[in-house]
């Protein structure tokens, strides 16, 4: 049983709140006790420890936009909401770095630096953007929008992270200048992590340079013709900033989305090129459904499908487009799948617990390992999880669980939320 006191007294010189869990405090379904909302790094790691002293489960949750991805907790005894911390700590614009606080909704940091031209290159799904999504939750998720192509991923643009540990100890890493290349590693094991190493506060990021020209080029046709197009694009001299497919479900065509970007009249001509290779043509606008979840042009998921993220190499590509259509005629179940045709897609099936499961296992067979691709389930109802491993094959478990055992032994933050039940 928490404590409310004595949570509230570790928050007395924070200025953070503490209160009750109501109805709407749960994470994926498991209701939490207690809620605490610090303001400062210094009183999450007195909330922290604190909370493990009573032996408390802390979980915690910045806009919830992705709070049901991952598998559900084992328990959840506090909610620790980063809101709190919201600062845009220093935009180093000559530096190309920013560093925020881990609450900041990454939105606002987009506005920030971009009065100065520059631009972290995420690209958040536009539900996640507009619902508030934060720093921290943008790291602790780890998910990366089409221009990951060029710019890499989230793991690739943070410099350094400073993390409160379960125990309440701060420990940082990295820096904040893109030639700092000591200490990356605490910084990067949090990323994709789901909180269940250690509690972010804040972070740096390399930035980039606003584009200000852009093209879209776009094209269509049998899912097998698309992947190969895009294949030729990504492998080409074009430079393309994204090469995107979506693939609706039920439907054996697919479309392609190129994305050029740079200045003048030399995008307008890499675009011509791009288009004489797609045999398609050049747009200003990019498609309804760029960067948003497949099976949404950027609103909420559909109620009762699973979300699924599924990597493969760049010639694995094609494999996925004809697994889920495969996975669509054998079991019955709908998979639309959209993403980079580098290899980083997300899937929407629908249908039944039982064709959902055969869908995702079938999906896995075209990405048969860790080498060569993966399928993890991010959000999924309680029957369909009960019917699959969320996470399929995973290399590197033990180190996984070692480095788990090493920076939280008492299991205090987000047990289960993560691959192997870390």
């Amino acid at each position: 049983m928490a404590d409310l006191r004595r949570l509230a007294g570790a928050l007395r010189h924070d200025g953070g709140a503490v209160r009750e869990a109501g109805p709407e405090d749960t994470v994926d379904g498991v209701p939490a006790t207690v809620v605490a909302r610090p303001a400062s790094a210094d009183g999450v790691a007195a909330l922290l420890r604190e909370a493990t002293a009573q032996g408390l489960v802390t979980v915690a949750r910045g806009a919830g936009t992705a709070l049901d991805w991952g598998a559900p907790p084992e328990r959840v005894d506090l909610v620790l909401e980063t809101t709190g911390l919201d600062r845009l700590v220093e935009h180093g614009a000559g530096d190309l770095v920013v560093v925020a606080e881990a609450g900041l909704p990454v939105a606002e940091l987009l506005e920030k630096v971009g009065g100065a031209a520059q631009e972290l290159v995420v690209d958040l799904p536009p539900a996640r953007l507009a619902g508030g999504s934060t720093v921290g939750g943008l790291l602790s998720t780890g998910v990366s929008g089409p221009r990951r192509l060029q710019r890499g991923g989230v793991r690739d643009l943070v410099l350094g992270a400073t993390v409160v540990l379960a125990d309440g100890t701060v420990a940082s890493s990295g820096g904040k200048v893109v030639k700092n290349v000591a200490g990356y590693d605490l910084a990067k094991l949090l990323t994709g992590a789901y909180g269940t190493l250690g509690i972010v506060v804040r972070a740096a990021f390399r930035l980039h340079p606003a584009r200000p020209d852009r093209a879209f080029v776009i094209g269509s046709g049998p899912a097998a013709d698309v992947a190969a197009q895009a294949r030729d694009v990504v492998a080409s001299q074009l430079a393309p900033a994204a090469v995107e497919i979506d693939r609706p479900a039920g439907s054996d065509v697919a479309e392609v989305a190129v994305l050029l970007e740079g200045t003048g009249a030399a995008v307008g001509q890499r675009a011509a090129d791009a288009a004489g290779l797609l045999g398609g043509r050049v747009r200003a606008e990019q498609p309804e459904w760029w960067a948003a979840l497949p099976g949404t042009s950027g609103g909420p998921t559909c109620d009762g499908s699973t979300l699924v993220k599924a990597t493969a190499t760049l010639t694995g590509v094609a494999g996925l487009l004809a697994a889920a259509r495969e996975s669509e005629q054998r079991y019955g179940a709908g998979v639309a799948l959209r993403g980079t045709a580098a290899g980083v897609l997300y899937a929407l099936v629908t249908g039944s617990p039982e064709a959902t499961a055969l869908a995702v296992g079938h999906l896995r067979a075209a990405a048969p390992s860790p080498r060569e691709g993966t399928v993890t389930v991010l959000r999924a109802t309680p029957e369909v999880r009960a019917a699959l491993d969320a996470w399929g094959p995973v290399g590197g478990l033990d180190l996984m669980r070692a480095i788990k055992r090493q920076l939280d032994p008492g299991r205090n933050l987000a047990p289960g939320r993560f691959v192997g039940g870390i």
